[in-house]
Formats: C-alpha cells, sequence, structure tokens
C-alpha cells in the first residue's frame, strides 16, 4: 500500500508541474489595447495670397438710358489697383478709365469715356475673389460731364499666381447730364497680370 500512496504522489506531482510548465486554460481578464481613432479628413483650400497690385484690360457692354432713350454698344477700358488680403477678407481700391468708341450715342447724346474710383470688399476663397465694390464714376458726354456714384459686383479667378481673368457688373446713376438723368449699366470681362 506503501508503494500506491508513493505512486499515487508521484503521479499527483507530475501532473501539477505538467499544469504550470504548460501554463492554465484560464488566463483571466486581458486589458484591450487602445488604438487611436483616424484622423478625420481635413478639406484643402488652395493657399493663395491675394496681397500686391494689378493692371489690367476689360472688354464688355455699356447700357445707358437718358430722356426715354436707350442704347447698348461695347466699351473698353484699362484698370489698375492694389488689394490686401486679410485671411478670409480682401479689401482694395481701383482706378478705371472705359472708352466708348466713336460711335456710342444714347438719346442725342454722344457718350466718350468714363473714368471710376472704387473701393473693393471681397471674400478669398483660395484662387477665386469675390467682392463687392462701390465708388464714384465721371462721364463725359457731348452734353456736359458728371460725377456720381457706381456701385456692383464682382469675381476674379486666378489662372497663375500672377494672371487673373474675371467679370464685373457695375450700376451708374448720373444726376446731371445736359439737365438730365443718366443711368448706366457695365457689364465687363477682364483680364489682369498681378505684382
Amino acid at each position: 500500500m506503501k508503494s500506491s500512496i508513493l505512486a499515487l504522489a508521484a503521479l499527483a506531482t507530475g501532473l501539477g508541474s505538467t499544469a504550470a510548465f504548460a501554463g492554465s486554460l484560464d488566463q483571466g481578464y486581458v486589458e484591450p489595447v487602445p488604438v487611436a481613432p483616424a484622423p478625420a479628413p481635413v478639406a484643402v483650400v488652395p493657399d493663395s495670397d491675394w496681397t500686391g497690385g494689378y493692371v489690367g484690360l476689360s472688354y464688355g457692354n455699356l447700357d445707358s438710358q437718358i430722356g426715354g432713350s436707350s442704347d447698348n454698344g461695347g466699351i473698353y477700358g484699362i484698370h489698375g489697383g492694389y488689394d490686401y488680403d486679410f485671411g478670409n477678407v480682401v479689401l482694395g481700391g481701383e482706378l478705371e478709365y472705359l472708352g466708348t468708341g466713336d460711335d456710342y450715342s444714347v438719346g442725342g447724346v454722344d457718350v466718350d469715356s468714363m473714368t471710376r474710383a472704387k473701393a473693393r470688399l471681397g471674400y478669398d476663397f483660395g484662387n477665386t475673389l469675390v467682392y463687392a465694390t462701390a465708388g464714384a464714376a465721371n462721364i463725359d458726354t457731348s452734353a456736359g460731364s458728371d460725377t456720381d456714384a457706381v456701385g456692383g459686383v464682382g469675381l476674379d479667378y486666378k489662372v497663375t499666381d500672377n494672371f487673373t481673368i474675371g467679370g464685373e457688373a457695375l450700376a451708374h446713376s448720373f444726376n446731371d447730364v445736359g439737365g438730365s438723368d443718366l443711368d448706366a449699366q457695365t457689364f465687363s470681362l477682364r483680364g489682369a497680370f498681378r505684382f
């Protein structure tokens, strides 16, 4: 019997050491490893700075009304200005000279040229600038000249860092052109070199 107890004890000791070396089936609770969340997608807006001077040319249409008569015709011009980019907001100023050619007449009044001084306030969308503009305009006609308010909207697009194309729509209201009111609207396509 003694040998049976010794054999049983040896067997129990052998099983215990085997279990200790093999490990237990019950590993217990394992703490999960935290995983960093994926970064949120970021909208990429082209980095563009509108600060600087520019000069350019324009061509468009002049539609004017005086004393119950109206007419429209081509108008061409040269402009120059300076913008300052404050981040999303762009503030600037511009001078512009426009000519009509020799044959533009409305209600018997020949319109020769127009000069404008305007402030621009716009929003920077990267390569696109959308702006409102207002200022003073002088019209020179065969019935005399007059200076009054001008205002409107425009858009410029950077084709390259140094060249923009755009468009502008402006409304004018002159109160004394040969004793009559003259209203005019211009719609122009514009191109400019920026420096």
